[in-house]
C-alpha cells in the first residue's frame, strides 16, 4: 500500500506533528489524516497531507 506524510506546524514553523500514514487511495489516507488531525487536536494549526507522488491532499493554513 501506498505511504502518505501527514504533517502539522505551528505558525512560527516547530513541526507538532510529522507522520506517515499507509492507505489504499488518497481518499482513504485523507479520512485517516483527518481522523489523526482531530485525535491530536491539531485541525486548526498548519497542516499538509501529500500523495507519494508528492500531490497536495489535504492543506490548511
Amino acid at each position: 500500500m501506498p505511504i502518505y506524510y501527514l504533517t502539522a506546524f505551528q505558525k512560527n514553523g516547530e513541526k507538532l506533528l510529522d507522520q506517515s500514514i499507509e492507505a489504499k487511495n488518497a481518499e482513504e489516507a485523507k479520512k485517516i489524516g483527518i481522523k489523526i488531525l482531530e485525535e491530536n487536536k491539531l485541525s486548526d494549526q498548519t497542516y499538509r497531507l501529500v500523495s507519494p507522488e508528492g500531490q497536495l491532499l489535504l492543506f490548511h493554513v
